[in-house]
């Protein structure tokens, strides 16, 4: 795609960054059948490569507009175009320089204003926790909508104490620890039973998604400048790898190298942090050849939801099928649309109501289909906000992989 910045953009490192992506950009138009966002609405502008055409546009001197900005906001950025792209288009990329140039110009009603800034302020908080346990007390009383927002109360169980001689990084999340506290321990319970210790920075907070993804971009980047000094001295002391059980964390934590690649203090950093993170998922060959015949697997049927970022973002297919079913568990993907967006999106479920809700019931029923007359007795998934407006959605238990995969190790214990 041929571009003519305007003087303002010319020269620039956003403008040089979005140019190399546009140039990539062939107008095939592949990713519109991948685009969930473009199926649910048919506009050509809610497509990548309409989106792809208002961007240009800012960046050649148009002037922006609600509209513009609107057709920015209802993308996902689930990726997918990414996956389909046949050029290496980085949408995503891109997809950050548009937002930012366009809320540069385009002010935004006070409503909205306040959601966004309640929602990138108060996430990452530390009295979201308090907040949350506030709200599981009140959830009865609560309408639908906030409910869906608010899981009931769940234990955690037992942190394993045993030391051993291998140890990785696991960043707890901002969110995670408060609403479903029983993913980090199991993640901590199945290594610990393959012989890994979980090691935690006690100063690393949220990954920076939140306020970067919510255009609050040097916000995000001083959570991501805090995280690599909490992680740093585990980093020289030789940790084996940073590990992350929300592939959304994961996603964004893997390419701090690129996000900040022009701070010439944590350039080089950065990048070492990248190429150390793993998602939880990237361990299971090696956890199912030393779980082997520890797991009692369920008999019934499991469905698998990969999140947009565990398949897209990191590019990572099939482990969690492939190895969990080496250990016995009946697992299935969807027969159709395995591919599309579940609608959570990060803060999208809040910002997009609408849409998300659309998406989350699409999700949920080719889910069923896959299984015909008999049901799965469990949905899982790779990323608390995929599982948390998933489960808003049906009465069928949604968990992430890890705490079944530990249910499974305990009962074998039992038995």
């Amino acid at each position: 795609m041929q571009t003519n910045l305007a003087p303002e953009y010319r020269d620039t490192p956003d403008g040089l960054a979005a140019e190399a992506i546009l140039h990539k950009c062939v107008h095939c138009g592949f990713c519109s059948a991948t685009c969930p966002s473009y199926q649910i609405l048919g506009d050509e502008l809610d497509s990548p490569r309409g989106r792809i055409y208002l961007m240009k546009q800012v960046l050649e001197g148009q002037t922006p507009t609600r509209k513009t900005q609107m057709h920015l906001d209802r993308c996902l950025t689930c990726r997918n175009c990414e996956s389909t792209c046949p050029s290496g288009v980085n949408y995503a990329h891109l997809l950050d320089i548009g937002r930012r140039l366009v809320d540069a110009k385009v002010g935004r009603p006070l409503p909205e204003r306040a959601l966004r800034w309640a929602l990138k302020e108060g996430l990452p908080s530390p009295l979201f926790a308090p907040a949350m346990k506030l709200g599981q007390l009140l959830r009865g009383a609560m309408p639908a909508s906030l409910k869906n927002k608010v899981p009931p109360k769940q234990h955690a169980g037992v942190w394993p104490t045993e030391q051993h001689p291998r140890q990785v990084l696991m960043l707890l999340g901002c969110v995670q620890p408060a609403m479903m506290p029983n993913i980090n321990a199991a993640t901590v319970r199945v290594l610990d039973a393959a012989g890994i210790q979980t090691v935690v920075a006690a100063k690393a907070g949220c990954c920076g998604a939140v306020k970067f993804h919510l255009n609050d971009q040097d916000g995000g980047k001083d959570e991501m400048r805090a995280n690599i000094d909490a992680w740093w001295p585990y980093v020289e002391g030789g940790i084996e790898a940073i590990m992350m059980n929300a592939s959304g964390c994961g996603v964004t934590v893997k390419e701090y190298g690129h996000i900040l690649r022009d701070d010439d203090q944590y350039a080089a950093k950065a990048r070492r942090i990248s190429e150390l993170t793993q998602d939880l998922s990237e361990l299971l060959p090696e956890l199912a050849e030393q779980l082997r015949g520890k797991v009692s697997a369920p008999a019934g049927p499991v469905a698998f939801h990969s999140p947009c970022t565990l398949q897209h973002g990191q590019q990572l297919r099939g482990g969690v099928e492939k190895y969990l079913g080496e250990l016995g568990f009946n697992l299935k993907v969807a027969g159709s649309e395995s591919h599309l967006c579940c609608g959570s999106a990060g803060t999208y479920s809040v910002l997009n109501p609408g849409m998300a809700y659309q998406l989350r019931d699409r999700k949920l029923g080719v889910l069923g289909d896959a299984f015909g007359d008999v049901p799965p007795g469990v949905i899982v998934s790779a990323n608390i906000g995929c599982i948390t407006h998933l489960q808003s959605g049906t009465a069928t238990p949604v968990k992430h992989w890890v705490e079944v995969l530990d249910q499974a190790l305990t009962g074998a214990l039992s038995n």
